[in-house]
Parts: structure tokens; C-alpha cells; sequence
């Protein structure tokens, strides 16, 4: 005698939806880290939705229009920032301790290098006023050789028209015997502009500039920038295995 199976009507559980915010996609390090959190969510089974928006109030109601996606979660790409999460948890990805402290490194051994070659006068460029990991660890290095960070650049956008723009003020406005001969940058875009300023102001200007993003324009014909490059697959999967274990057990506990 067969004996009738009863069918299992139970629906699957819905994957978790995150929204990663990424405000500025032309940006070669904010591409290459969409590209790998995008791949690890994937990984994990974690729908993602895309929130771009160059304002904080666009991005609020983006946010607000897909709470009904069901939402668990904002994830920030570096540079970019939230004013109102809606209540949503938030992970932060330039503010995890493993990419602050390769950011921190970078400044070392970029300084460290840049010493080797026998620079004496640095420089430092970031959109923003702020610590940055990065100048902590160049300041750090060059003090701990005697040597000062004799020149602080803030240019306020993270493109290369704002540092093409703040490298050629400061060139023409700085005496040939005072200004810096070598630059560490935030990031490569900056890098590429601060580069072209140098090379359009002439007067036979040699000065070293460095990167932070390992772009792929960044080792073109073009410009041969040297540039730090983060371990961004160990960075991100760090931060989203402990993020993503944290929602889930925020999730249990509320059943």
C-alpha cells in the first residue's frame, strides 16, 4: 500500500537584502571595491541593491524607497556617507579596523620609500580636512626620521580637476626653494591630477608623487604612479563576515 506524501508548503526563507551606497562609480577604488562586495554578497547569498545618489537628500529617499525590499542592512563604500540610515544598521567599509590599518601602513612605506630616494620635503593630499589614516602613518614615518610634513593640500573632492586645480595653486604660489619634492596622495585620482598640474606647470619641477588604490590607469604608459595597493578581497570579507554575523544574530534573537 502507497502511502500519500503530504507536500511541504513551508516557503524557503527570503535572502537578506543589503543596499551598498555608492555615490561616486567613476572612481577607480570605489570600482574595484563595488566589484569585490558586490562578488562576496553574491558568495554569501545576500541580494544586493545598488544606492547611488549625489545627495544626501536623493539618497534618503532612495533608502526609504527600497525599505519595502526588505532591506536589513546599508553598506557604505569608502568616501561615502549616510544622514539618515532610517534605523537600518550600517557597515561603514573605510571605517573597519583591518582597512585602517592598511591604510596606516601604506603612509609608513610610502614615506619610508620616499625617503630612501632622498626627498626632504614632503607633501600630503586629501579632499577633505581630517586625520587620515593614510597622512597619520606618513607623518609618523617621516617624523620618526626627523623629518617634517611640511605641506598639507586639501583640494575638497576626491577627482583629479580639484587636485589638478590645488597642485597649480599651490606650484605658482609657493617659492621654488620652499615648495615640497615629493606628494603623497589619498587616492590615484589625485595623484593623476597633482601629476598633471606638475607637468603643466614646467620649469623643470621634478617632484615624486604617490598613490593609494592601485588603480589600472595608475600603471599605464601614462603616468607610471606609484601606488598602494589594498588587499580589498581580505578587507571585505572580514568586515562582511563579521557584519553580516552580527545581523543574523540580531535577527535570532528577535524570533
Amino acid at each position: 500500500m502507497i502511502t500519500p506524501s503530504t507536500p511541504d508548503l513551508t516557503e524557503p526563507a527570503a535572502p537578506p537584502v543589503i543596499g551598498v551606497v555608492a555615490s561616486q562609480l567613476l572612481n577607480p577604488y570605489q570600482q574595484k571595491m563595488l566589484d569585490e562586495v558586490m562578488r562576496q554578497l553574491n558568495a554569501r547569498g545576500v541580494i544586493s541593491v545598488l544606492l547611488s545618489a549625489e545627495t544626501d537628500v536623493t539618497l534618503t529617499a532612495l533608502i526609504r524607497q527600497a525599505t519595502p525590499l526588505g532591506l536589513r542592512g546599508l553598506l557604505l563604500l569608502p568616501g561615502n556617507r549616510v544622514t539618515d540610515a532610517c534605523n537600518l544598521p550600517v557597515l561603514q567599509i573605510d571605517a573597519e579596523p583591518e582597512l585602517q590599518a592598511d591604510a596606516l601602513r601604506a603612509g609608513e612605506v610610502t614615506a619610508e620609500l620616499l625617503l630612501k630616494q632622498g626627498h626632504q620635503r614632503f607633501g600630503f593630499m586629501q579632499a577633505q580636512p581630517g586625520e587620515l589614516a593614510q597622512k597619520q602613518g606618513y607623518r609618523a614615518s617621516l617624523l620618526a626620521s626627523g623629518t617634517a610634513l611640511n605641506a598639507e593640500l586639501t583640494v575638497g573632492s576626491d577627482n583629479r580637476d580639484c587636485a589638478y586645480q590645488a597642485m597649480m595653486s599651490y606650484l605658482k604660489k609657493t617659492r621654488a626653494a620652499e615648495r615640497i619634492q615629493a606628494l603623497f596622495c589619498e587616492s590615484d585620482l589625485m595623484a593623476f591630477g597633482a601629476m598633471q598640474a606638475i607637468r603643466d606647470f614646467g620649469q623643470g619641477i621634478h617632484l615624486a608623487v604617490a598613490g593609494f588604490g592601485d588603480s589600472e590607469e595608475a600603471r599605464s604608459s601614462t603616468w607610471h604612479l606609484t601606488s598602494w595597493s589594498p588587499d580589498i578581497r581580505q578587507i571585505a570579507g572580514r568586515a562582511l563576515d563579521r557584519w553580516l554575523g552580527q545581523q543574523a544574530g540580531n535577527s535570532s534573537a528577535e524570533e
